[in-house]
């Protein structure tokens, strides 16, 4: 168990333990909402404030940087898809790789922190996740990485597809995703608040997958050689609210196309309660679960299973 501090103020506390075609018109994220949300909170006071909450993407590179060091191997440059400012990539050594390409939709949050606090030197490529072979070359890559970022994709398929096609033959793929039970405590109490309050509920906390459904996915865009586990992280808040204001700040708000975004205040009252009623620890905190499914896939020999 380890903890992380709150702008000097609350220890949220990490509790863990393991545990080329597709239908392009399933569209259920608004992704240029979401792009707009990540500029906003890499942007907001020049990204201090998202900095503050840089603590679940950085928990979850550390573990994946640990799993890539599992696969005994150089590469000569590593795409990391969905880079955001680089959670991932400034954890990379020289000794891992030469250089590295950070795709991200987000200009904003893929400038956000200067060169210099990268081990290896960067490109910055400006483009959509969804469409990643408009940008890279097709078999240019031996390893493509995605730190929590695949969960907003439209066309998961689609997207693990051109993952695949810009790999070379022998190229490793880790990634990292939320999964469907992830915010499982703040969904149920935003449904039993909107039914008491409102006689209905709206999708808030956005649908994810889980690991039956991605392990097909994968397998169907043609990885072979998975390892596909879990890991819960499970965040210690002072109440809902600062649950909620976090994800703002991590640009991780709501972008369900068609649902509510705003919420009526007593309902917002209301699920706190039912939030602390429901879920509450003995300290008065709240915790809230990020379901995190750890991928990787690589027809590499010298891959090393722990």
């Amino acid at each position: 168990m380890s903890c992380l501090l709150r702008r000097g103020l609350m220890n949220r506390t990490l509790a863990t333990f393991a545990d080329s075609q597709s239908n392009q018109s399933y569209v259920v994220f608004d992704r240029n909402a979401k792009r707009l949300q990540r500029d906003r909170a890499a942007a907001k006071n020049d990204g201090a404030d998202q900095r503050t909450v840089d603590y679940l993407r950085n928990e979850v590179a550390e573990r994946m940087i640990e799993r890539l060091l599992d696969v005994k191997r150089k590469y000569e440059s590593v795409l990391d898809v969905g880079a955001g400012p680089g959670h991932f990539s400034r954890l990379i050594e020289s000794k891992l790789t030469n250089k590295i390409l950070m795709l991200e939709m987000s200009e904003r949050s893929l400038h956000r922190d200067p060169d210099s606090e990268f081990d290896v030197p960067v490109v910055r490529i400006h483009a959509d996740e969804e469409n990643i072979l408009r940008v890279i070359e097709p078999s240019s890559q031996e390893a493509v990485v995605s730190c929590l970022s695949l969960h907003w994709i439209n066309d998961l398929l689609g997207a693990l597809i051109q993952i695949r096609e810009v790999l070379k033959p022998d190229g490793l793929f880790l990634g990292a995703l939320l999964g469907r039970d992830t915010l499982f405590e703040l969904r149920t109490a935003l449904q039993v608040a909107e039914l008491e309050r409102e006689g209905g509920i709206s999708p808030h906390v956005s649908p994810m997958t889980d690991t039956g459904d991605i392990t097909n996915l994968l397998g169907r865009a043609g990885f072979t050689l998975l390892t596909v586990d879990i890991e819960d992280i499970t965040v210690k808040y002072p109440s809902m609210f600062e649950l909620l204001e976090d994800l703002q700040n991590m640009g991780e708000g709501n972008a369900v196309i068609g649902s509510r975004h705003l919420l009526h205040r007593d309902t917002l009252i209301a699920a706190s309660a039912a939030y602390q009623a429901l879920h509450g620890n003995e300290d008065g905190t709240v915790p809230a679960t990020f379901q995190v499914i750890f991928l990787v896939n690589s027809t590499s020999t010298c891959l090393s299973v722990n």
